[in-house]
């Protein structure tokens, strides 16, 4: 199995690196976490990450609702997934829409995760740099989601501490 994922991930990459973008429609099969979903593309499962965002781990505050946010916005549902890259995990890196509904936003909308900065080029538009700053900059403003918290851990520090 584990030499089946290992070709995938290298025909991914040379999917990914010999053109600008990649995109795939898939039916949202699981939903890991807040950000990290799978995408069954004809008999294939992808695992997909979502571009730019970063949402609480399972087992930290907030986990539980993030992944149930992501499940309620895209499991069981059609999928457009616009990949740019691999992450080091071997996961696509990918804008996802579902109902011509950007997933990574909504979840920033709704106080689920956090917006990645210095990971912008993973979004295949430049136009959703800013699009991606104003709904995470809104979500703490009106105290959605996460943002309730005093000082909600960023993922990337739980990680790190765990």
């Amino acid at each position: 199995m584990r030499r089946y994922l290992s070709v995938i991930a290298a025909t991914c990459t040379l999917m990914i690196t010999t053109a600008s973008a990649e995109t795939f429609t898939g039916h949202v099969s699981e939903i890991t976490d807040g950000d990290t979903l799978t995408l069954l593309v004809g008999r294939q499962h992808r695992k997909i990450n979502l571009a730019a965002i970063d949402a609480p781990e399972r087992y930290q505050a907030w986990g539980d609702q993030s992944r149930t946010n992501l499940s309620r916005l895209a499991l069981n549902q059609t999928a457009v997934a616009t990949c740019t890259e691999l992450n080091q995990r071997g996961e696509l890196v990918c804008k996802l829409e579902v109902n011509q509904r950007d997933v990574g936003l909504e979840q920033l909308q709704d106080g689920m995760a956090w917006w990645l900065r210095q990971d912008a080029k993973t979004l295949p538009a430049k136009e959703d740099h800013s699009t991606y700053g104003s709904a995470e900059l809104m979500a703490k403003l009106t105290r959605q989601g996460l943002w309730r918290d005093t000082n909600p851990i960023p993922p990337w520090q739980f990680r790190n501490g765990n």
